[in-house]
């Protein structure tokens, strides 16, 4: 299983703050499940703590952190 935390104003924009899915070969392939089709292209995702792109693979046991992208000065 994939654990998908999603931060910030995602957390309302996907309706949720933690979610478990089935594992699947990349993160390119967990972001096309249908409940993440309004995360903006812009998402900062990271697999394990780490910063991810979308063909970052996944395995069974992974954490996947889905963040709005941050400003400041």
């Amino acid at each position: 299983m994939i654990t998908v935390k999603s931060f910030a104003r995602y957390r309302a924009l996907l309706g949720f703050s933690e979610l478990t899915l089935p594992a699947v070969p990349t993160l390119g392939n967990l972001l096309a499940d249908a409940r993440f089709a309004d995360l903006p292209k812009d998402a900062l995702l990271a697999v394990n703590q780490s910063f991810a792109d979308q063909n970052t693979p996944l395995m069974d046991g992974d954490e996947v952190a889905l963040m709005p992208p941050v400003s400041g000065g």
